[in-house]
């Protein structure tokens, strides 16, 4: 028997697990709400926080460029591909971000797990938050930097990792915003670290830019630590996929280590470069989020967050107390209900797509065993009543479970 027929029997294993994942075709609707298969329901599933992926200015961008530069880029940036528009835009993400420099990648995944191994190789130290995104543990595997994780959040053993490593060169890890807690990192304590102990910081602020800090320009800016505070130790990433609703990633921090990056990032050297279409996006969606309207919608954003915990809060209702369901604390988008089980989870997801929701269920290896969830996401592009709809919702199914 070759090794090759043991795929169905693996595949078999997933199911009984019930950790087969399946895709869903998706059409965008209107608001929240997303056709599935065929199907409209009211979605909780999107990074979309601000509602921009369909907006106006981005689309009407979109067509301008298609006029000006065409579909496709053609070459990597260091061949032909770096166009006008990825240009400019690099200027103005390190002026949103308030950092000297930025560089501006294709893809977020491909940024994480490239400039990792573009820092530190091996006979380095790379310290790991253990609840990191898996972008940034591939790119710490492929590092060959000896990699030491922390438990999550917890600055005194990461002190303690670093106080006893003999590297001369050290990398922590973390993510701003937990992608599955929805939590924020202690980024002054983590700053202070690396300062302490001669270490750099590669922060992902993927669910925080746009939203988070003065005018959404990221979590670095939520604590001062921007601009004129910036230390040289940060070195900082965000998605454009998520708040700025495009797509795409960019690094930004002190001139030379984003230069280094520029010279020895094999994902930015080697793949072709993001169309001029998409950058042209994202520069309207800038202009949309550091404005009036990007305020808008936070402030929108965060009427959502208080309905939504005071609908589920300990004590609102008897029926999700019963059940056993716990929202986690967080006061970003991403509100985690933790179900538990594996198998409950998708009922439970099940029985809202029956009443018309749709809110993914997140089972191990993205979470930890025995924490599957409910990943609440929710977007400026909700009312007020979309979020009461899945209070009662969630009400309904709970006093059935």
């Amino acid at each position: 028997m070759s090794w090759l027929d043991e795929f169905d029997e693996r595949l078999a294993q997933l199911d009984a697990q019930s950790l087969r994942r399946r895709r869903r075709a998706v059409l965008p609707e209107a608001g929240a709400r997303l056709q599935v298969d065929g199907e409209s329901l009211l979605a909780f599933c999107s990074n979309d926080y601000l509602g921009l992926a369909g907006a106006a200015p981005l689309r009407a961008a979109v067509h301008a460029a298609v006029d000006t530069y065409g579909v496709g880029s053609g070459a990597s940036p260091m061949v032909s591909g770096h166009s006008v528009a990825n240009a400019a835009l690099e200027l103005e993400l390190a002026a949103a971000v308030q950092l000297p420099r930025a560089l501006y990648f294709y893809a977020g995944y491909a940024t994480n797990a490239s400039i990792v191994p573009a820092l530190v190789g091996a006979g380095d130290a790379l310290f790991s938050d253990a609840l990191n995104h898996a972008c940034l543990i591939d790119g710490a595997r492929l590092s060959r930097a000896s990699v030491q994780r922390f438990a999550h959040a917890d600055l005194q053993q990461l002190d303690a990792l670093l106080a006893a490593s003999t590297a001369r060169r050290k990398l922590v890890l973390s993510d701003a915003v937990f992608s599955m807690d929805g939590d924020v990192a202690d980024l002054r304590g983590l700053v202070a670290l690396c300062e302490r102990h001669d270490a750099l910081l590669l922060l992902d602020d993927a669910h925080g830019f746009g939203v988070l800090g003065p005018q959404g320009r990221g979590a670095l800016a939520a604590v001062g630590l921007s601009g004129a505070a910036a230390s040289r130790r940060v070195l900082y990433m965000a998605t454009l996929g998520k708040a700025i609703g495009v797509a795409g990633a960019f690094v930004a921090g002190h001139y030379s280590l984003v230069e280094w990056l520029l010279q020895k990032t094999r994902s930015y050297t080697y793949a072709t470069a993001a169309p001029a279409l998409l950058a042209e996006a994202v520069r309207a969606s800038l202009r949309c989020v550091l404005g009036a309207e990007g305020e808008r919608r936070r402030q929108h954003l965060q009427a959502l967050i208080a309905r939504l915990q005071a609908g589920l809060q300990p004590g609102a209702d008897a029926g999700i107390a019963a059940a056993g369901w716990a929202l986690l604390p967080s006061s970003t988008a991403i509100q985690p209900l933790i179900i538990g089980d594996n198998t409950a989870a998708l009922a439970v997801m099940a029985a809202l797509r029956e009443r018309g929701l749709w809110v993914p269920a997140i089972r191990p290896p993205t979470v930890p065993a025995g924490t599957a969830r409910l990943r609440i996401a929710l977007s400026a592009a909700h009312s007020l009543a979309d979020v009461d709809v899945l209070i009662e919702a969630l009400r309904q199914v709970a006093r059935t479970t």
